[in-house]
């Protein structure tokens, strides 16, 4: 049975010439560095983030993913070094990406700045040893250790910023690496593409309200849009909801419970055509910030 479920579970992703999509977040904008090595260093402190999605739940082998994110400005604040790693499981499908993170940043203004960066690392895929407890499944040459690779990757970014705003573009892999290279069946890695954007705007003294946009293009895969925006009270306290379109409508919350530590938790309905099979999906982000006593900013960054 698992066996046939393999061959079907990869003449799925053949037919469809559907490639290896990276794993997609609601609360994407405390997850830049992800996507996008400019990020790195930008908090003017040390910041650590950790993200677990459960996607469409109630659909057997849908997508669960976990991320661990460290970054953080070097004494010369010009220049950020970061690391990400990234799990991420799809049916009998595993992979692990871990990737080390450059910036450099340029000073237009005392305010605003350019980041370019640079993102290197490895790729390891493979399935899941469950498969293999069937006999059938371990008799059968096609199933050997080419199923269970690394691959090197790279990728770039840039981040143009302010205290009030930014703009990213960023290419987090540039190879194209097929981890079915001996098989009929395609697994592709193809490059992502990714524009993001936003903006704070201060309503009162207590209340700040942030959009933030998400363009993610991928060759083989429909574009990908996201809108989301966000009410900040108290710059503690944090409110929002998001638009993918034709995919998703998305409400999420994150607090800040003591200096340096915010925890949220966000949760998705599906609009698309896999709606009446999932009752949703779900995000709980935990972040940890220690800021260094000289900035460039006096107050806290939103984004």
């Amino acid at each position: 049975m698992k066996y046939l479920y393999l061959l079907l579970f990869c003449l799925m992703f053949s037919i469809s010439g559907l490639a290896q999509q990276l794993p997609q977040f609601t609360q994407y904008m405390y997850n830049t560095i992800s996507i996008n090595p400019a990020y790195a260093g930008s908090r003017d402190g040390f910041s650590i983030t950790a993200l677990n999605r459960n996607q469409w739940a109630g659909v057997s082998g849908a997508p669960n993913t976990q991320t661990l994110s460290i970054h953080s400005p070097l004494t010369n604040d010009k220049v950020g070094l970061g690391l990400s790693i990234i799990n991420d499981k799809t049916g009998y499908e595993n992979y692990t990406y871990a990737y080390g993170d450059f910036a450099y940043r340029l000073d237009f203004s005392n305010d605003i700045s350019l980041a370019m960066g640079l993102k290197a690392g490895m790729s390891y895929y493979n399935l899941d040893q469950e498969l293999f407890t069937d006999q059938q499944v371990l008799n059968d040459p096609f199933f050997e250790d080419r199923f269970n690779k690394w691959t090197p990757n790279f990728g770039i970014g840039f981040y143009l910023s302010s205290q009030k705003w930014y703009v990213g573009a960023s290419a987090p892999k540039l190879i194209n690496n097929n981890n079915h290279e001996y098989s009929e069946f395609l697994a592709m890695e193809q490059i992502h593409y990714y524009l993001t954007g936003g903006y704070v705007f201060d309503l009162n003294e207590n209340l700040k309200f942030r959009p933030t946009s998400l363009l993610k293009m991928t060759s083989g895969a429909p574009l990908s849009v996201d809108f989301s925006g966000t009410m900040i009270f108290n710059e503690k306290f944090y409110l929002g909801a998001n638009w993918r379109i034709d995919d998703a409508l998305g409400a999420f919350l994150d607090v800040e419970l003591f200096d340096g530590f915010r925890a949220g938790y966000a949760y998705e309905y599906s609009i698309s055509d896999i709606r009446p099979y999932t009752s949703g999906s779900h995000e709980i982000l935990l972040i940890y910030e220690f800021r260094f006593q000289k900035t460039r900013y006096k107050s806290p960054r939103f984004f």
